[in-house]
């Protein structure tokens, strides 16, 4: 007698279990069992705690601080691949080391391209990820990659909001495509044009801020930035003041990924921002601090794991 299993099973890192579960929610399946066993040096082993022979496996784990993430999805495509897996998809909804894109000055490693490799060289055939910081980013890996937009769930959240004079603004120059790509969102979903603005910046080293200015008008304007990352929130918080300075009603974040390293939280709690609005992407405790919301991208990775199991295009679920 043949059992029947699951043509594809559901899998997480320790960075990844609980926008796995949420997945697996939407999916009506089960969440894999994974053990990482650790050793008393730092050392750690991945094992699968069921087959995976002949299916395709998801491996849920965003590969932010510390590298013991990025090793960690490593291991597990390599466990997957020697247990017989048909197919090996790495989910990743945040891509760490996505800013070292380029040589911007001599003598520099490219991070990303770095990263890119090890997943390959691990095994993984394909690669699920969400809002790289640069679009390039795909073109480092020879297996297909889905690139999906944390915008397709936070757009439809800030027009839930129904903000009487909404106008969006871009933190930087590099931005303001991914701002553009946001208003015409929220125009598809509302029917309303809205109006832009970009933040001007000097930046003389990582994370240091030295002018911003407004180019464009802010008064009277309920302003949502958008951008990818919030890292120490230094830049947020200098955009939030200076559109008060320009006489904005409200100003709120929208961004993809919430790293929230050092300072951010108590930047944020104490900045001119109302809200702060990141997906899940990162695991973070809305505790930290009272202005975060957080939005799930579940429904949308778990539509885009249907999508690739029925051989149906993701961009019938996915488009900027």
């Amino acid at each position: 007698m043949v059992l029947e299993t699951s043509p594809y099973k559901v899998f997480a890192g320790s960075k990844g279990n609980a926008i796995a579960q949420r997945i697996c929610e939407q999916l009506g399946c089960s969440l894999g069992k994974v053990n990482v066993d650790r050793f008393s040096d730092g050392e750690f082993a991945v094992s699968f705690d069921e087959s995976v022979r002949g299916q395709s496996v998801y491996l849920v784990q965003s590969t932010c601080p510390s590298s013991d993430n990025l090793m960690e999805l490593l291991l597990m495509i390599d466990a997957a691949k020697r247990a017989s897996a048909y197919k090996v998809i790495a989910v990743i909804p945040y891509f760490g080391w996505a800013r070292q894109d380029r040589k911007d000055k001599p003598r520099v490693s490219i991070g990303a391209k770095v990263v890119a490799n090890m997943l390959q060289g691990a095994g993984a055939d394909r690669i699920i990820t969400v809002d790289l910081h640069a679009d390039q980013i795909q073109g480092f890996f020879d297996i297909p990659v889905d690139h999906l937009f944390g915008s397709n769930v936070l757009a439809p959240y800030v027009a839930s909001l129904k903000l009487e004079n909404l106008i969006i603004a871009s933190p930087d120059v590099g931005g303001s495509k991914r701002a553009s790509s946001f208003a015409k969102k929220i125009h598809e979903i509302t029917g309303h044009e809205v109006p832009m603005v970009i933040c001007y910046k000097s930046r003389p080293n990582f994370n240091q801020i030295s002018e911003m200015r407004v180019l464009g008008d802010v008064k009277d304007m309920d302003v949502v930035i958008v951008d990818d990352i919030v890292d120490t929130a230094g830049t947020l918080c200098k955009a939030a003041k200076v559109m008060k300075e320009n006489g904005a009603r409200s100003v709120r974040a929208i961004l993809s990924h919430g790293v929230m390293s050092g300072p951010a939280d108590q930047r944020i709690g104490e900045s001119e921002l109302t809200e702060l609005v990141f997906t899940d992407s990162i695991p973070y405790d809305t505790n930290r601090c009272s202005k975060v919301h957080i939005v799930s991208l579940a429904w949308t990775i778990a539509e885009t794991i249907k999508a690739i199991q029925e051989h149906r295009s993701v961009s019938e679920v996915n488009h900027s």
